[in-house]
């Protein structure tokens, strides 16, 4: 396939796939619940962080992580007690255990008391063409409280050759204004030209079957060498076609033209 037929093929299954309808059976509707920023962007990135397995059980356990925050995530963040965090110890998905969450919310509350919040850590080492340095910048900022060496596991680190799909899925979700109600725009200091596909199973299955991508491991190499594919179709919001690829592969089941 030439790259102008594959371009008009992949930014036709964006257009089907970036639809609010889309929301109804993806994670994002989890953030989707609340209108203030901090919420939206703390409910986003616990949401992402549970993000790998059964969709239905992700989002079913990320509402019950909500009801656990007393539906106000920003304000739990900001202003809970030792009991409050007690009570979280009901909560468990699949590896992310009751620990792992205590210590996000810790460390999310140093990210807003000490950094400026998420948005303000992400922002602060992000490069022109790219945030897998700004991820790598937050993990560093995230765990520099004192914290369980377990729950480091939960935040990727790109510099470690991680895909770190969960927090690229997270960033598309804060960064793109895509006019259609599915990803939010709330952050203005990061441009979709910086992001990154969330690369995973499907996603990398379609673009080997495309094509446009020849690494076999899902890993921050392959990452590269499909950001650098995306980028070559659609320069100011590659990560667009994250809803092509991911559509073709869990929709549609493709493997090839």
């Amino acid at each position: 396939m030439k790259k102008q037929e594959l371009k008009e093929f992949l930014d036709a299954k964006v257009t089907e796939y970036n639809h609010p309808r889309f929301i109804e059976s993806d994670p994002i509707q989890i953030p989707h619940q609340f209108s203030k920023k901090e919420d939206i962007e703390i409910a986003g990135f616990l949401t992402a962080t549970i993000s790998w397995g059964n969709r239905k059980s992700i989002i079913t356990n990320a509402k019950k992580m909500m009801a656990l925050l007393d539906h106000a995530p920003f304000d739990f963040v900001s202003n809970h007690s030792s009991s409050d965090l007690e009570n979280l110890r009901s909560f468990v998905h699949r590896t992310f255990n009751e620990d792992d969450l205590i210590q996000f919310i810790k460390s999310l509350n140093h990210i807003y008391k000490n950094h400026g919040g998420l948005e303000a850590v992400f922002s602060k080492h992000s490069e022109s063409f790219s945030t897998q340095s700004a991820i790598h910048h937050f993990k560093n900022y995230f765990f520099e409280i004192n914290h369980l060496t377990r729950t480091q596991k939960h935040v990727s680190d790109p510099f470690k050759n991680s895909a770190a799909k969960r927090i690229n899925m997270f960033l598309r979700w804060m960064v793109r204004d895509d006019n259609n109600g599915v990803d939010f725009g709330v952050w203005k200091s990061l441009s979709p030209a910086q992001l990154s596909c969330p690369l995973d199973v499907h996603s990398g299955n379609v673009a080997r079957s495309l094509g446009i991508l020849k690494r076999k491991q899902n890993d921050a190499k392959a990452l590269e060498e499909l950001d650098k594919a995306l980028r070559a179709l659609d320069k100011d919001d590659p990560v667009k076609y994250d809803f092509a690829l991911f559509g073709l592969g869990v929709f549609e089941g493709f493997s090839k033209i």
